[in-house]
């Protein structure tokens, strides 16, 4: 594939090296981040460009590529007169990264559409070693035109990248995932507390229960640095309690029901308040093995042996 001149705005744990692969395969790019430090850091060690606001990195580009915090961060970056969609020129193409709403996604890609622009929502999932690695899942939203012109170049971070829908979709997508993945999760924790409390060898139970119906991703990447209490690393407390949020929120619009995503939205609460704002999201295992301990007791406990 031909290079395309791209932007990407946002150079976080997963900005960083999504926009690192665009470079890798080829494309022209220019990075636009918060902190200019990081930025002028990614253009010199991936050797390419740094602008000092979004509509100049969007400037003349085929598409602009954004992952920032949430729905407002979207909105600092794309309006105004240093905003992106006052730099693209017509028919580029904006794609959000973001996991954020679906309200947000549609009314993007209407104003997107008053400014002859197309546009995308295409929040991630995998986390910060997919996007390291280039393996990230894409799940789209948006008008089949529009993901036509940038599905080849998502491909360079992705694993898979789908289109499911009209704008929105994407992020519906993403709600879907954060929901199942907090179910598992909490599951997760209570069967390793249990078997911990039990006196198993929880390394043992990984690896044999790990071979049957019970595996899952969070199991393999995650079982064994939760019965040794290691949360500093991964997905944050924080930034699940944001996507929960706008599940609970476009629940509560739909009528679906989501009792257990809301439990587990209160334990996350919980380990907020134990310390836990930036651990990662399998510390839900620390309220269940400390539970009647003092808030912000810090992880102390290792696996139980035979």
């Amino acid at each position: 594939m031909a290079g395309k001149k791209v932007a990407f705005l946002g150079l976080g744990v997963m900005g960083y090296p999504m926009a690192g692969h665009l470079a890798a395969a080829g494309h022209d790019v220019v990075v636009y981040n918060r902190s200019k430090t990081k930025a002028t850091s990614w253009a010199k060690k991936h050797k390419g460009r740094a602008a000092a606001t979004p509509a100049a990195a969007a400037k003349d580009r085929d598409i602009v590529f954004c992952c920032v915090g949430n729905d407002d961060d979207v909105r600092s970056v794309v309006y105004g007169k240093d905003g992106a969609f006052a730099g693209m020129k017509k028919g580029a193409v904006f794609v959000d990264h973001t996991t954020a709403s679906a309200d947000l996604a549609r009314e993007l890609e209407a104003e997107a559409k008053k400014a002859g622009l197309g546009f995308v929502d295409a929040p991630v999932s995998g986390g910060e070693a997919g996007a390291i690695n280039g393996q990230l899942t894409v799940m789209c939203g948006g008008q089949k035109a529009a993901f036509a012109k940038t599905k080849p170049v998502m491909d360079c971070y992705g694993k898979a990248v789908t289109l499911m829908g009209p704008a929105g979709s994407g992020q519906l997508t993403k709600m879907v995932n954060q929901i199942c993945i907090a179910g598992v999760v909490q599951g997760l924790a209570e069967g390793l507390n249990f078997g911990m409390r039990a006196g198993l060898d929880c390394d043992l139970v990984l690896e044999v229960i790990g071979k049957g119906a019970a595996q899952s991703w969070q199991m393999d990447n995650r079982g064994k640095t939760m019965i040794r209490d290691k949360f500093d690393f991964g997905f944050a407390v924080d930034w699940m309690r944001k996507d929960l949020g706008i599940c609970l929120a476009e629940a509560n619009g739909n009528g679906a029901l989501l009792p257990m995503t809301a439990q587990v939205d209160q334990f996350y609460h919980q380990v907020q308040g134990r310390g836990g704002k930036r651990w990662d999201t399998s510390s839900l295992i620390h309220l269940l093995a400390h539970s009647g301990e003092p808030a912000k007791k810090k992880p102390t406990r290792r696996a139980k042996k035979k």
